[in-house]
């Protein structure tokens, strides 16, 4: 973390300082059970609790400093040391967007640079993320000592979510990878603005969030500030087989590149850009995306993905483009990339069960477009087996809920998927289709919650099984997922290298 005195803290935040001045803090939390020695800790207002009752606790712990909306006193009536501003949130972004300009000011002075790569888009965000981090901790910098490289951990990629990763970061880091989620117009220019991306990588406008944003131009519009955000100097990364990311290329006035796995039908985007494409893209035995790799007029290389499904192509793509604009070489690129394998819990987490059954478990999120992938990748891999979808709610969806999750329910009988067990009353509408498209008796069961649903596993799994489950990281079918997989038999095996979204 770069180190901010705690007078330094309220003159950046415009705050009243209520603490000895010279206090440094040496982390930066927002959860008063993950305070330490040397913390700052972040009081803000949540849905289901106010951050200021837990000020006294994240103290206790450790906590030198708390940036807070009001003071909050001890027993004997004394103030804990803050820093009180109107919007504890909007300053930790303040404070955020003030590190990494130290950061650069400092690398600058030594000569060195500091490398900002944002990526949004409604579906891929996080595995790519991983992708490139794990292509940058690849890349030597002027040494054999990997590149010095801060990523958000799991899907923190909100107005919290960024700071606390950039808060990670210091003058050592030569990249930093921000994840950048928005549930309205604004959110990603507030973001972007925070921490002037050198890189911005647009990957898919689809339906998530379509509710909150009030359809899914809307969602095009506010994906789109990412690049307006970058300056003439920087990089637009687009994906060339998404039209209304495609369409984006006139609201940028940065270098551009292209993305595509349909070389062919895009050539003409070469003399715009550079290219960056997959050539005789295809899934191997196991569903994982093989293809040569194009950038520009450099290659091919070949890529093995350890990730499964085919719509991974693009995540990889957009992963190669970013490094490839950072500099680093098409041969390092190509080999990361067939060497990575999962990089968040619950995207495509594969576990073999000593039993036989495989469990799929991809429940962090779930959107049509996501669950479209995942379920044409169980019908893939499935083949001469008995497969099973485990289905929650896709949240979020706003007026588009209803006929997406009748949709889901059809495509899950039209792709011949054994068993369907659709959980909660959110996704009941998945269940009603998928018996109106000729899916009854035993084939398609509803049940309430996410016992029931493990109940009915536990008694009906076979050898040979193959269980899919997603829904939106809210249900809580995560868990369900991990108890399937790993309490059933004694020596059940994560199946590494497997991520879908």
């Amino acid at each position: 973390m770069i180190e901010f005195t705690a007078a330094q803290i309220a003159e950046i935040t415009g705050g009243r300082l209520v603490a000895p001045p010279d206090i440094i803090p040496t982390s930066v939390v927002t959860d008063s059970r993950e305070a330490v020695p040397g913390s700052l800790y972040v009081a803000k207002p949540g849905e289901h609790a106010d951050g200021h009752a837990y000020v006294g606790a994240a103290v206790a712990a450790g906590a030198v400093l708390t940036l807070c909306e009001r003071e909050v006193t001890d027993d004997g009536g004394a103030s804990h040391p803050c820093v009180v501003v109107p919007d504890a949130v909007l300053a930790m972004g303040t404070l955020a967007k003030a590190a990494v300009e130290r950061i650069r000011a400092e690398r600058s002075a030594r000569g060195e640079e500091l490398t900002v790569v944002g990526i949004t888009g409604s579906a891929g965000k996080t595995t790519t993320k991983d992708l490139v981090a794990g292509i940058f901790r690849s890349t030597p910098e002027g040494s054999a000592t990997p590149a010095s490289t801060v990523a958000p951990q799991g899907s923190y990629n909100g107005e919290v979510g960024v700071p606390l990763t950039v808060f990670r970061a210091d003058t050592s880091t030569r990249y930093l990878v921000i994840e950048m989620g928005a549930t309205g117009i604004g959110h990603i220019q507030y973001l972007a603005d925070m921490v002037r991306p050198d890189i911005g990588v647009v990957l898919v406008v689809g339906s998530a969030h379509a509710g909150e944003f009030g359809g899914v131009e809307n969602i095009a519009k506010a994906k789109g500030e990412l690049v307006e955000a970058l300056s003439a100097e920087g990089t637009a990364v687009l994906n060339a087989d998404d039209p209304r990311v495609r369409a984006m290329e006139p609201r940028t006035k940065a270098r551009l590149v292209f993305f595509t796995s349909h070389p062919e039908a895009n050539a003409d985007l070469a003399e715009r850009g550079t290219l960056v494409a997959a050539h005789g893209a295809s899934v191997d035995d196991g569903g994982s995306p093989v293809f040569d790799l194009t950038i520009g007029a450099q290659g091919p290389v070949h890529v093995a993905s350890r990730l499964i499904g085919a719509h991974h192509t693009s995540n990889l793509l957009a992963a190669a483009s970013a490094a490839s604009a950072a500099g680093v070489p098409l041969e390092v690129i190509g080999e990361s990339l067939s060497a990575q394998g999962p990089g968040s819990r619950w995207r495509m987490q594969r576990t073999e069960r000593a039993d036989g059954v495989t469990v799929i478990n991809d429940a962090y999120n779930a959107n049509p477009e996501s669950m479209r992938a995942a379920l044409r990748t169980l019908a893939d891999l499935g083949r001469g087996r008995r497969t099973w979808a485990v289905l929650g709610a896709m949240l979020e969806l706003g007026e588009e809920s209803i006929p997406a999750h009748t949709a889901v329910g059809t495509l899950v009988v039209r792709l011949n998927i054994d068993r369907l067990v659709v959980v909660g009353r959110e996704a009941r509408a998945l269940y009603v289709s998928a018996v109106n498209e000729g899916s009854w008796g035993s084939e398609t069961t509803f049940v309430e919650d996410a016992d029931a649903a493990f109940e009915l596993l536990e008694r009906e799994l076979a050898p040979g099984d193959l269980v899919l489950v997603k829904s939106s990281n809210g249900v809580g079918l995560g868990a369900l997922g991990d108890r399937i997989a790993l309490p059933a038999a004694d020596g059940a095996t994560p199946h590494q290298g497997r991520s879908l979204t």
